[in-house]
């Protein structure tokens, strides 16, 4: 097949070392690789690993703001698996994770949300629920 697979998500951040910080010793990712990048507003790229999911964090000077229309056209959020929401929840709140939306049954599983320092929606899935 010509198509593998997603290769990463790609993240916009002004405050890279916040971002790197949350998605590594909050959610668990491992870090990658990272290139300095000489390609203003561009300074930096981290890339971050969860299994075989990768994020590529750029660190940009003075990003301009995310828009708060949220159906708008476009990517509207990730999603990343938990074994156990409660917990997962649980553990969010002693780190100071908002959590944006509280957990609800959706067919066979249930799901929440959070956001990132970004401001960015983090949507948590549990199957088989």
């Amino acid at each position: 097949m010509m198509f593998k697979r997603i290769d990463h998500l790609e993240i916009t951040t002004g405050n890279l070392k916040e971002s790197v910080d949350f998605y590594t010793d909050v959610i668990g990712f491992k870090f990658k690789e990272n290139m300095l990048v000489n390609h203003p507003p561009l300074y930096e790229i981290v890339f971050l690993t969860l299994g075989d999911t990768m994020l590529e964090l750029l660190g940009v000077h003075q990003p301009d703001e995310q828009s708060q229309i949220i159906w708008q056209t476009g990517y509207h959020q990730m999603a990343i698996e938990v074994d156990n929401m409660e917990k997962a929840l649980e553990y969010l709140k002693t780190k100071g994770v908002t959590i944006s939306m509280d957990p609800v049954k959706t067919g066979t599983s249930s799901r929440a949300k959070i956001l990132d320092p970004n401001g960015l929606s983090i949507e948590l899935r549990q199957w088989g629920t």
